[in-house]
């Protein structure tokens, strides 16, 4: 993922956008800072996602080794469910703040879509080339591969109820769905309410969680194909409005792909019980508005009154509505515990984010998305090297964890240099082109304060998940 110490190169200022603070008012203000202090500032994000992945990591790569530690670590705590939990805050944070950084809904898309889509295809491509060579699997996408192949196209697949390829792109989902709402409620002027929306979502997860049922549009209802279809079709023509239409016909086109993909999130959820979708969102919208209290833009005592009621509210959902299907205390407590600590971790980062972070942390988190997606793949290669499928004792084992790791980290490092930075810097230049040819598409937002534009310009160069 994007280094948080990274810096795009410097480019033009809008007419519209007035200069950069004198170092008069910087002293005077001390609102805008060094630009060595704000990458400090926003690293903390970075030593965030690389500790996530790491944990998703374990969560998969402890099927294969290292049982033992796997079985005594789940039966108090979900690492794989805690990493994403803390993604999800982490996203919350940064991703709102580059769409509101030049409020150019264009801008906002076209970075998503090159700095999601180019990897995402390699992760993709590489599943299929190890299946192709008899290493791997595809996950069931022979059934319907039609289908699946159209469900695959916003990343709703996990929703839709298609098969998701690799494994770990469920989540994606509910970035996507975030990146519509944000939209929507961007063009209608309502994006400030991050605590509101933060709570209405975290009551949502404690009194829908049992009355909502999985795949109830899919299977139910309609029939998978007909729900990609409409799914994609709204969501394309609503993207396209909110893109190319104009005054309310744009925000409408926002408002019917938000709508569509909420949803079906909502209504058709699979991979995750219909609570924690409701909880995903409530984590977002907590970390934005946490954002905006450390932009100054919210009231920080109001904003730590929110954060405790959202996370009350979560973690009374996940005593209720954890595994509807076969209910037992531990599996309740693996889940309320994940989903605390990923709250204090959160918060205690958030104490520590004007220290210092290691290089190697920060770095892993530049890296995070390459760790996330790639891994699946080369569990499938570590899965058939004949010596790793033997019992081995726990030193072996470690040293073969070591291994992986460390080879995982190369190819992630490749792929970062290789096809996330150039399709990024790819993105950028097609962006300022179309601001060239056709003008930017939305006026900056009038009254952006100078703490709000200082981390909305770092926010450019952070992304996140999963």
């Amino acid at each position: 993922m994007p280094d948080a110490a990274a810096r795009p190169a410097p480019r033009p200022l809008p007419a519209s956008q007035p200069p950069p603070a004198s170092r008069a008012d910087i002293g005077r203000t001390g609102a805008l800072l060094a630009p060595e202090a704000t990458g400090k500032r926003l690293a903390w994000l970075d030593a965030l996602r690389g500790i996530a992945a790491l944990c998703v990591v374990f969560d998969h790569l402890t099927y294969a080794v290292l049982r033992p530690v796997r079985d005594a670590v789940y039966y108090w705590f979900d690492p794989g469910q805690y990493g994403v939990f803390v993604f999800f805050l982490v996203s919350g944070y940064i991703v709102p703040a580059s769409l509101e950084r030049k409020g150019s809904v264009r801008g906002f898309w076209m970075s998503r879509v090159f700095r999601l889509y180019p990897l995402y295809l390699f992760a993709v491509g590489a599943m299929v080339v190890l299946w192709a060579s008899g290493i791997g699997s595809l996950a069931g996408m022979g059934a319907d591969p039609v289908t699946d192949s159209f469900a695959d196209v916003f990343m709703l697949q996990s929703v839709l109820w298609a098969s998701a390829l690799p494994n770990v792109v469920w989540s994606l989902a509910y970035e996507m769905v975030f990146y519509l709402l944000l939209t929507a409620l961007f063009l209608g002027g309502v994006h400030r309410r991050s605590s509101r929306y933060a709570l209405v979502f975290a009551v949502g997860a404690v009194a829908l969680g049992r009355v909502l049922h999985p795949g109830a549009l899919s299977h139910r209802m309609l029939t998978p194909g007909i729900v990609v279809a409409l799914t994609d079709s709204l969501v394309l023509l609503g993207l396209a409005l909110a893109l190319a239409g104009r005054g309310r016909a744009r925000t409408g086109g926002a408002a019917l792909a938000a709508a569509t993909g909420l949803g079906v999130i909502t209504f058709n959820s699979g991979y995750a019980a219909p609570w924690e979708s409701f909880a995903i969102f409530a984590l977002m919208f907590t970390g934005t508005m946490l954002y905006r209290a450390e932009a100054r833009d919210y009231p920080w005592r109001r904003a730590l009154y929110v954060a405790v009621l959202v996370f009350g509210f979560t973690l009374v959902a996940a005593q209720l509505h954890t595994s509807p299907l076969a209910e037992n205390f531990i599996s309740i407590r693996r889940t309320f515990n994940s989903l605390e600590f990923a709250g204090l971790t959160f918060a205690a980062a958030m104490l520590c984010r004007n220290k210092k972070v290691p290089r190697a942390l920060a770095w892993l988190g530049v890296v995070s998305y390459s760790v996330y997606l790639l891994h699946p793949a080369l569990i499938e290669v570590y899965r058939r090297v004949p010596w790793t499928r033997n019992e081995n004792s726990v030193p072996m084992e470690l040293f073969l964890v070591a291994v992986f790791v460390s080879v995982l980290l190369v190819c992630c490092g490749l792929t970062r240099r290789f096809i996330e930075a150039p399709m990024q810097r790819l993105g950028r230049r097609l962006t300022a082109r179309l601001d060239a040819r056709f003008g930017p598409d939305t006026p900056g937002p009038a009254g952006e304060s100078a703490s709000q534009a200082e981390f909305a310009g770092q926010a450019e160069n952070l992304a996140i998940l999963r």
